[in-house]
């Protein structure tokens, strides 16, 4: 009885792990941040889904030349870490999961996901 048991949960263990998405790592939603263009405009851009526990320096404010994006509201299911500095170095602010977000005045070139 207790081999029949044993293989039963190892074959369920092994579904489960099978079902997972491949996406268990990753924030699910998009966290969206302004920034100016080389033109000067104002533009938004999103991280979809992004990758969890590891930083991200946003694309378009990597250079430290560069004005910093603002406004970041985070619409994943984790929270959302922010720092001022790229490689997630710096002041740092949390916004919650869900609809959490800064006004303009939060510089930010960073961000990691919990």
């Amino acid at each position: 009885m207790r081999l029949r048991t044993s293989v039963a949960a190892a074959v369920g263990a092994l579904a489960l792990v099978i079902a997972l998405p491949a996406s268990a790592g990753a924030a699910q939603g998009d966290f969206t941040y302004q920034h100016g263009t080389e033109a000067g405009i104002s533009e938004t851009s999103a991280l979809t889904d992004p990758q969890s526990g590891e930083c991200i320096t946003l694309p378009e404010v990597e250079n430290e030349t560069s004005e910093p994006a603002h406004s970041p509201r985070n619409n994943t299911d984790a929270t959302a870490t922010v720092f001022e500095g790229a490689e997630c170095e710096g002041p740092q602010f949390t916004l919650r999961p869900g609809g959490g977000h800064a006004s303009e005045r939060l510089m930010v070139r960073s961000v990691v996901f919990s």
